[in-house]
């Protein structure tokens, strides 16, 4: 994928093709005006042809030299490659993207072919003082790949596309996987043996293996397959001082895991060029079943006692009042949430059952194995929903949220384009915090988006559950104030992560730091990171990698 082929991402999620227009789902956009006030009439983003790219910091004799690591076509100092490179999709990058505000650039984007080449350009890297930003799918929502130099005179983005390889071993059930490969890539090359990953991230379409390790994500069925430093058996990380290679064992007892502190390091020590990961045969038989509860506290039990009793679904979203009345005006007309259960059904439930209409909560769940095993575990957590007087909804709601699940991000591009603002954030907690936590985060977010004079809501979800404990994850939405959105937005980020580090959770459950969440000492004490600096120190000792992220 070359930067052309990233043109279509410009200023918006995924492909321009995509695009989800509200204007084409009215019932979502009533609830939105009823909660925002009137929504103003959409503006385009600034053309990227428009964009003011100032000249690039490298001189001939830098591009000469890069040329003769990878070769001249393999260098692009042009004005639109290096402004698709200087954005991930964080609010703040999609802000600057659409109104053209940008203030760093990378000063050139290289694509190297190979390992070698990564360690190539490392070296060349650092004989004439140049940052380096590794950059996979450039989903980041956490300012992860935005190009700062540190105290280096320039910087290069370093794009991994072409190290895409996916090669399996059935014996050991294990793939070896190119940092630059995409989900969709992996995937069919996996399912083409009979085989999955699991890992199905929101961003999944459009995000890279190597950008998942160097994350800790997190996909969507990860209470079966586990998040992906759980997948990982072994990784390759070219570093400034050289490449590390973990022994690829089964598991390992040879003191503390090298593996672990590469996964989940941002890009900071080096660039992860591969890794081997565990994969699973693919399941005989996939069964969604939907349920609404009487509340948000019920729901949070419900998961709780599921999970503590043994049962593993793959998939676990358990969405709040809001995000359930978002639910079910966001899909179309023909796969809508009311559509499926039906309006007769849905005063059943609301008269019948006495659920306060403003209370309930959507819970969907999938099990996935073989066919008795799916069956039985169908049947243990229906008996569970019932002794929370949970309504049954079937199998539509989960199918309509499957169909759907990778187009919500779409919706920001038009809101953003509104004049609101929309971000999210996540954490998790044990069980015996979470309500306390969420009481605290949402506090601070209601409280910022007041203090800005703006109308707005917070809805959030459970989608990642443990037998200790669960994430949280909330979306906030307000109007913008004025020309500061982005001040405006900061307010309520600050904000949110003080609760959060204040409260017990973790400053980011599967999206990562960056610079967005920093400062990483809330999560463990300074001596922490002072320790992780030591480890950076070895490896990086010039600071050329990601600079001012993550540490």
């Amino acid at each position: 994928m070359r930067a052309n082929d990233r043109i279509s991402d410009w200023a918006a999620w995924g492909r321009s093709g995509h695009a989800v227009r509200l204007d084409d789902r009215p019932a979502l956009l009533a609830f939105l005006n009823e909660q925002l006030g009137g929504l103003d009439m959409p503006i385009p983003p600034m053309p990227l042809n428009e964009i003011a790219v100032p000249p690039t910091r490298l001189t001939s004799d830098d591009l000469d030299a890069l040329a003769g690591v990878v070769g001249p076509d393999r260098v692009d100092a042009t004005n639109p490659g290096r402004a698709i490179h200087s954005v991930g999709k964080s609010y703040r990058d999609m802000v600057s993207a659409f109104r053209g505000t940008l203030s760093r650039f990378t000063d050139a984007v290289i694509y190297p072919r190979h390992e070698h080449d990564v360690a190539n350009l490392l070296a060349a890297a650092a004989a004439a003082d140049l940052a380096v930003v590794p950059f996979g799918g450039g989903t980041s929502v956490v300012g992860g790949v935005e190009p700062r130099q540190g105290a280096h005179r320039a910087v290069l983005t370093l794009d991994l596309v072409d190290l895409d390889h996916v090669r399996i071993d059935h014996l050991a059930q294990t793939a070896d996987i190119g940092a630059g490969a995409f989900g969709p890539a992996i995937e069919d090359v996996l399912n083409g043996e009979g085989l999955t990953l699991g890992h199905f991230p929101q961003s999944f379409e459009f995000s890279t293996f190597g950008g998942w390790v160097a994350t800790r994500g997190a996909g969507q069925q990860s209470t079966t397959y586990g998040k992906i430093e759980d997948m990982v058996q072994a990784v390759r990380i070219a570093t400034p001082q050289g490449l590390i290679a973990t022994r690829l064992t089964p598991a390992s007892a040879a003191g503390p895991s090298v593996l672990q502190q590469i996964v989940g390091s941002e890009g900071v020590l080096g660039v992860i060029t591969s890794g081997t990961a565990r994969v699973r045969p693919l399941p005989e038989c996939v069964r969604f079943k939907a349920y609404f509860l009487p509340g948000w506290r019920d729901g949070i039990d419900f998961l709780r006692q599921m999970l503590q009793c043994g049962l593993r679904p793959s998939v676990v979203r358990l969405s709040d009042p809001v995000e359930t009345r978002w639910l079910m005006k966001t899909s179309s007309d023909k796969a809508g949430l009311i559509r499926q259960v039906g309006k007769a059904y849905l005063k059943h439930v609301i008269q019948r059952r006495g659920f306060d209409p403003d209370r309930i909560c959507l819970c969907l769940l999938s099990f996935e194995g073989a066919p008795a095993h799916v069956r039985a575990d169908c049947r243990q957590a229906a008996g569970l929903a019932s002794r929370f007087r949970a309504v049954a909804l079937g199998s539509s709601p989960g199918q309509s949220w499957k169909r759907e699940r990778f187009s919500l991000p779409y919706f920001r591009d038009d809101l953003m384009a509104r004049g609101v603002m929309v971000d999210t954030l996540e954490t998790a907690t044990l069980w015996s915090n979470v309500e306390p936590l969420d009481r605290a985060v949402r506090h601070a977010i209601t409280s910022g988006i007041d203090a800005g004079q703006a109308r707005g809501a917070v809805m959030a979800h459970v989608s990642h559950v443990y037998r200790a404990g669960a994430s949280l994850y909330y979306t906030f939405l307000a109007r913008h104030n004025g020309n500061d959105a982005l001040d405006q937005w900061q307010r309520i980020k600050t904000a949110a992560n003080r609760a959060i580090a204040d409260n017990g959770g973790t400053l980011s459950h599967h999206h990562g730091i960056g610079y967005e969440h920093q400062p990483l000492a809330a999560e463990n004490g300074p001596l922490a990171v002072q320790a992780l600096k030591a480890l950076k120190a070895t490896l990086d000792p010039t600071a050329l990698m990601n600079p001012e992220k993550l540490l």
